[in-house]
């Protein structure tokens, strides 16, 4: 006998053999962007790339904005030597600028530039939790 005839029941029994629901079905699932992220397909990466980009295009421009700060403030003083002769309070004005006035501008930009990376991280957060 083949395993299909085992299954069946007797001609004229009246049995019914009950079956529990197919196992090899896949359970249905809502398909959301965290799953698919989850699960690293194709739509997943673009998800990680988008926000990748953001945060790598936030790094660019602070390290534009400091290569300048930082890279400026001598050649200023190099182009303009009226300006790097100038003193304040007995103090010459490139001293002053580059050792003390610098650093409170580092610290903001690297404040500026954690809240726009926080932003960023929110940003991304709401539109997988969306769709």
């Amino acid at each position: 006998m083949t395993p299909s005839e085992a299954d069946r029941p007797p001609p004229g029994s009246g049995r019914v053999r009950v079956t529990g629901p197919r196992t090899s079905a896949s359970p249905s699932r809502r398909v959301t962007a965290a799953s698919e992220i989850d699960a690293q397909s194709p739509i997943g990466e673009i998800f990680i790339a988008s926000l990748l980009r953001a945060q790598l295009r936030l790094a660019v421009i602070v390290l534009v904005a400091i290569g300048v700060l930082v890279a400026g403030l001598p050649l200023l003083f190099s182009l303009f030597p009226d300006v790097g002769s100038a003193s304040i309070l007995g103090m010459p004005l490139p001293w002053l600028l580059l050792g003390f006035a610098v650093y409170p501008l580092l610290v903001g930009i690297g404040w500026l530039y954690v809240r726009a990376a926080e932003r960023n991280e929110r940003d991304f957060t709401d539109v997988v939790e969306r769709s």
